[in-house]
């Protein structure tokens, strides 16, 4: 998998995407989906560093909590073949709900 293919797969979910956070004054309604990249492990051989697992949160808000919504995310990232781990939370200073994906993605270039 490269990077782009991350970015295709949840742009093809036809919500707002963006990589970490939204400039304040491009905040698009609601739901929308930020993802990001915490960490990364390297795969070595050989003396070689040879490909990279990097660890992907996907973050889904929304203003009530939608099942539709988080389920056609779901299913995006299930066809992928991404095996994930799933947390929720109500934001009460930002009055949403954050539904956060938790996996890990071999990154081959």
């Amino acid at each position: 998998m490269k990077l782009k293919d991350v970015t295709d797969m949840l742009e093809s979910t036809g919500y707002p995407v963006v990589y970490l956070a939204w400039r304040e004054n491009e905040v698009p309604k609601l739901p929308y989906i930020c993802y990001y990249y915490p960490s990364m492990t390297p795969e070595t051989a050989d003396n070689t560093h040879y490909a990279q697992f990097y660890s992907l949160n996907v973050e889904l808000y929304t203003k009530n909590k939608n099942f539709e919504v988080e389920s056609a995310v779901d299913a995006k990232l299930l066809n992928a073949g991404m095996v994930f781990t799933k947390e929720e939370d109500f934001l009460s200073d930002e009055n949403m709900y954050e539904t956060l994906y938790m996996m890990e993605v071999f990154i081959d270039g």
